[in-house]
């Protein structure tokens, strides 16, 4: 998520419509768990455990046949995460040591058609793009955005919609739409990403246009950040709208009060498998995708982690990104 996002709103009640988490309550009794409402009204319960029961599918071996032939001997798909996400993305179970979440379900399927042992691994945000530029790692899963600039030196096989979201504190009474609207708010975000440019661009608009620039703030992660929103620290949190809709459902503390394309007004921003540019494994990557969108597994996975409305038709290779300027 590190270049420039230029910007679409919604409604804040759509924000949480299109991550098909609309409600969620836990449930301390059976283990670990909670249920998100779906927006047909039905309800997902999400295995918080360690035995997750992951969606599995068979090996293809024509796709696994085009790995490159140091993985495939090897055996295992080397799949890297950032330790700073948090639920519905990748997180940790109950147990405080197993990994979950959507990404590392996707991430574990591709595996599952190239025939290869997924072995995930957590990192800095930074230390991904430096792990997979050296080759210490196969394969980036970790809600990245395919953008021009990182087409530089990544190739990618999209999977996911990307979008980004304002939350706030529940009751607030604030909309974000536009610069204008976070003119003089303190606003956290990540740093080296997508929200992170969006915001220092909004902050410069808004100082060419007179008004106050956005006091951005930095935290180490997603428990410091909404302290500070719950002790009014902070007035907003730009983040994945993944993220913010499995928040504020949970919780009912918080609530989204904007989203915004990860590439714009007229072009969808998309998530996707990251390896290294040129490697070779990027066409498998795509293919062990398409695999599971058209046997079902996809959906399935997206499903039960109440993503259903972020899904793709198909995968694309290295698909128009995130413009290199906003202009």
């Amino acid at each position: 998520m590190r270049t420039l996002v230029a910007t679409r709103t919604t409604a804040a009640a759509l924000a949480l419509a299109a991550t098909a988490a609309l409600a969620a309550c836990s449930n301390p009794s059976d283990g670990g768990s909670t249920e998100v409402a779906a927006k047909s009204g039905a309800r997902t319960k999400i295995n918080l455990g360690p035995d997750q029961r992951r969606i599995s599918t068979p090996k293809v071996d024509a796709i696994a046949a085009k790995v490159p032939a140091e993985i495939r001997e090897r055996g295992t798909l080397k799949i890297v995460n950032s330790s700073g996400s948090s639920a519905p993305l990748n997180f940790y179970a109950t147990d405080n040591k197993t990994l979950i979440g959507v990404e590392t379900d996707i991430a574990a399927l591709i595996a599952n058609v190239l025939g290869l042992k997924p072995q995930f691994t957590s990192t800095s945000w930074e230390n991904i793009f430096i792990g997979l530029s050296s080759g210490k790692y196969d394969l980036g899963a970790s809600n990245i955005t395919v953008t021009e600039e990182r087409k530089d030196r990544y190739d990618f096989a999209t999977y996911r919609k990307d979008d980004l979201a304002f939350e706030a504190r529940k009751g607030s009474g604030l909309t974000v739409k536009e610069p204008r609207d976070v003119a003089g708010k303190t606003v956290a975000v990540s740093s080296g990403t997508n929200q992170e440019k969006l915001l220092v661009e909004w902050s410069k608009e808004n100082e060419r246009a007179g008004r106050e620039p956005v006091d951005i703030k930095y935290y180490q992660n997603a428990t410091d950040t909404y302290l500070a929103l719950a002790s009014r620290r902070i007035d907003l949190y730009l983040g994945p709208n993944p993220n913010a809709a499995y928040h504020a459902a949970s919780t009912g503390k918080t609530e989204v009060v904007g989203t915004h394309s990860g590439a714009g007004t007229s072009l969808q921003g998309l998530i996707a498998a990251t390896t290294k540019k040129g490697n070779g494994l990027v066409e498998p990557l795509a293919e062990a995708l398409n695999e599971v969108i058209e046997n079902g597994a996809y959906a399935r996975v997206l499903a039960r982690w109440g993503l259903t409305n972020e899904a793709v038709a198909k995968s694309e290779t290295n698909p128009p990104g995130l413009p290199r300027t906003n202009k």
